[in-house]
């Protein structure tokens, strides 16, 4: 049996998260013997974890003290080296800006992975030397292994580190499409939404973090405007929050579109709001790999979404892939609205995940 460690921050809500928990519970019910390391053993994902998984904690100190907290790591460090070292036959560091995940990871195994979760090009806004700064500093090269979860973020990464070619490999994020079904059938409480249900006006979903400068909501919410002025009518559910939320709040009051978007926060467990929509929509600037890919696939809804890393999958037969402005997410919607989108390319999780498992065990 292969023993394989994780590090990563904390389980609580995020894509991230959500990728490993669901990446680890795997793997752990085909036979491995799995560890994972948090810096912060907290997160609303802790009880999703298979009772199979060992989980320890690495606590960095963050005292005000300079002398201090550097010798209280250090001395973390060597009680980790001491424990751990080359002890397993795979290990990862999954939370990509982690310094302390990148120390575990590379004492943890000989056979140590940086598992890399964006396009860093676009999530420097194009700036080179800004990434190679954040992957020198998390030290990249001292890895036997580089994982990206899209084809665009390995393009972009091997063009910076040419030497580190035959290093790189793409691994899409896995998915437990079966747990998405059961969860999607759980019951919708919020009575405003509940309501949809029985009008016959088409629905769009954006489910993730209120983050201006990635996720670019405001298309939304402007497109959403052109759209009520003419005239069509419609409803967008907004699920998640963060440092944006007000921003976008105040614009939707500002645009006199209380009743025709809803705020719902963040959500456990928001697979049941894509059984209520009619279409997902992403306005993002740049994304990873997007989860919300995977999720639409498997619970059977439209996607529109921008140019972000492997739109292509969603080009084929998923739904419309259009340009990062206002105008082509409006003219998408308006299409929608009008004529509907019919799937005509079904997605098999089972064989996805199976993929994933190949590409997998050439490293394990």
């Amino acid at each position: 049996m292969k023993k394989l460690f994780f590090a990563t921050h904390n389980l609580d809500l995020g894509g991230i998260e959500t990728a490993l928990v669901t990446l680890v519970n795997d793997l752990s019910e085909r036979g491995y013997d799995i560890t994972i390391a948090l810096e912060k053993r907290e997160g609303v994902f802790l009880d999703r974890l298979s009772n199979k998984i060992k989980v320890v904690e690495y606590n960095t100190n963050n005292n005000k003290n300079v002398i201090l907290r550097k010798i209280c790591n250090l001395l973390n460090r060597i009680k980790f080296i001491i424990k751990y070292k080359n002890k397993f036959d795979f290990s990862a560091s999954f939370a990509t800006y982690s310094l302390a995940s990148s120390f575990m990871a590379r004492i943890a195994s000989k056979n140590s992975a940086l598992w890399c979760h964006a396009d860093y090009l676009s999530l420097y806004h194009g700036d080179r030397k800004k990434m190679i700064a954040f992957f020198e500093n998390i030290h990249c090269r001292e890895f036997k292994h580089i994982i990206f979860v899209s084809n665009e973020g390995k393009t972009h990464f091997i063009e910076s580190f040419p030497d580190m070619k035959e290093k790189v490999i793409v691994c899409n994020n896995m998915i437990n499409g079966k747990r998405l079904e059961e969860k999607s059938k759980e019951a919708i409480t919020e009575e405003v939404v509940l309501e949809l249900a029985k009008k016959e006006i088409p629905v769009f979903l954006n489910v993730g973090r209120h983050d201006e400068l990635q996720k670019k909501l405001t298309r939304i919410i402007e497109a959403a405007k052109k759209l009520k002025e003419d005239g069509f009518l419609f409803k967008i559910l907004l699920v998640g929050d963060g440092p944006d939320t007000k921003l976008y709040k105040d614009l939707v009051i500002e645009y006199g579109l209380e009743d025709t978007i809803l705020f719902l926060g963040r959500k456990k467990n928001p697979y049941p709001y894509f059984t209520i929509s009619d279409c997902v929509i992403l306005s993002s600037e740049y994304e990873g790999y997007p989860v919300v890919y995977l999720e639409s696939f498997v619970l059977h809804k439209p996607i529109i979404t921008t140019k972000v890393s492997d739109y292509e999958q969603v080009e084929d037969g998923r739904g419309m892939v259009v340009e990062k402005d206002t105008q082509s997410i409006y003219n998408a919607m308006k299409e929608f609205i009008q004529n509907g989108y019919e799937i005509n390319n079904s997605f098999d999780y089972e064989t996805y995940n199976e993929n994933i498992v190949k590409t997998l065990e050439t490293i394990f």
